[in-house]
């Protein structure tokens, strides 16, 4: 697994790696940028009046993490006495998730990721990948984790307050926003709004966002006079975030758009890799005071 890890997709190709673990019958993916290491179950403390999907906590290289029983979360049937563990990072946060078994690495391209249906407990899930003989199912490990740790939702809402003046300019400018997950559009229009950025263009994955960038750009004027900031996320469905930066960092109509990315894949690897390919600016979720202090760098 650490070797695989070594190996760094080229930036902006609209590919990303996952791992396949399986929970009874079900094949799920998870993005190798989250995954620290598999390893096997270690002893687990227990903790008093912790989320029902926590099983406890453990350490791991001086590191201590809870352990979340994903086929409870889930509401699954285990089916293996062997199970496995994946150690993630996410939003600067390690966290454990307890599964059936870890099976193998695939490489995917967004564009075969679709949205998921709007079925019970879709909003566990981000996208569903078709393969040859099977559906691997991705998870909103981000929502997950939430859930169990509800300062990440808090912080979403926390604004640094700011004189008439930033605000009044704030009004007139336009981001577009290019973010899958609902929960974390509405969270992030509600929170822009409350900083006083009231022209919000939402849309909910790259190539959206792409397609209306290429609309507001085909007027004739500067792209400047429609849009003053994109902000986006990594992980999306039809095209990630990396490839849009790069569409738009290629394009010499669009390249002085600044482009912020809001991921909770933010760490050192990824940063050099939006680095890379012209990101003006990258913030992990869910620091978004850190995201709305960089947008005024860049616009007002």
């Amino acid at each position: 697994m650490s070797e695989k890890k070594g190996i760094l997709l080229e930036t902006g190709t609209n590919e990303f790696e996952i791992v396949e673990f399986s929970i009874g019958p079900v094949s799920y993916g998870i993005n190798v940028a989250k995954v620290r290491e598999v390893i096997n179950p270690l002893p687990v403390t227990k903790m008093p009046n912790v989320h029902p999907w926590v099983d406890g906590i453990f350490t791991l290289r001086g590191r201590v993490m809870p352990l979340i029983n994903l086929p409870r979360c889930l509401n699954s049937q285990s089916t293996t006495t062997s199970p496995k563990i994946i150690v993630s990072e996410l939003n600067n946060y390690y966290v454990a998730f307890l599964v059936d078994e870890v099976s193998r690495i695939h490489r995917i391209s967004w564009t075969a990721m679709e949205p998921p249906p709007h079925i019970a407990n879709s909003e566990m899930v981000v996208g569903i990948i078709k393969m040859a003989d099977k559906m691997v199912v991705l998870l909103d490990f981000e929502k997950i984790v939430a859930e169990i740790n509800p300062e990440m939702n808090q912080k979403f809402n926390e604004v640094t307050e700011q004189s008439a003046d930033i605000t009044a300019i704030r009004k007139n400018k336009t981001i577009l926003v290019a973010e899958d997950s609902k929960l974390l559009r509405d969270l992030l229009l509600g929170t822009l709004h409350k900083a006083g950025y009231a022209n919000i263009i939402l849309t909910e994955n790259g190539l959206d966002a792409w397609q209306k960038i290429e609309q507001l750009s085909g007027s004739g004027e500067p792209i400047e006079s429609k849009v003053q900031l994109i902000i986006t996320d990594i992980e999306m469905p039809q095209m990630d975030g990396h490839h849009l930066t790069k569409r738009i960092k290629e394009n010499d109509k669009l390249k002085h758009l600044p482009v912020l990315i809001f991921s909770s894949l933010i760490n050192e690897e990824m940063r050099i890799k939006g680095q890379s390919i012209g990101a003006n600016g990258q913030v992990s979720k869910p620091e978004i005071n850190q995201l709305i202090d960089l947008v005024d760098k860049f616009i007002l």
